[in-house]
């Protein structure tokens, strides 16, 4: 099951970054992960983000706010990332 990669965010510069942050740690970690934007101020508040840009991970916010670094996106989704074993 793919792993679903919300952004939230009406489309300023930093949510598009953060689009950009997301799409490098999802093909760095070789997740099967399908990004989608949510640029409505009610479905976002509906998740409790009261700050753009934000991220969730399976509809679970993870950060908000900032954007987050790569590295972070990358531990935000390191229980979705395939065993290496």
């Amino acid at each position: 099951m793919a792993t679903k990669v919300q952004i939230l965010g009406t489309g300023c510069p930093k949510c598009k970054a953060l689009t950009v942050n997301a799409e490098v740690a999802i093909r760095e970690l070789g997740l099967d992960a399908a990004i989608e934007k949510v640029d409505k101020l009610a479905d976002i508040m509906a998740m409790g983000v009261m700050m753009t840009p934000a991220l969730a991970v399976d509809g679970v916010v993870k950060g908000s706010g900032k954007v987050l670094s790569v590295d972070q996106i990358k531990e935000a989704l390191a229980g979705s990332a395939p065993s290496l074993s």
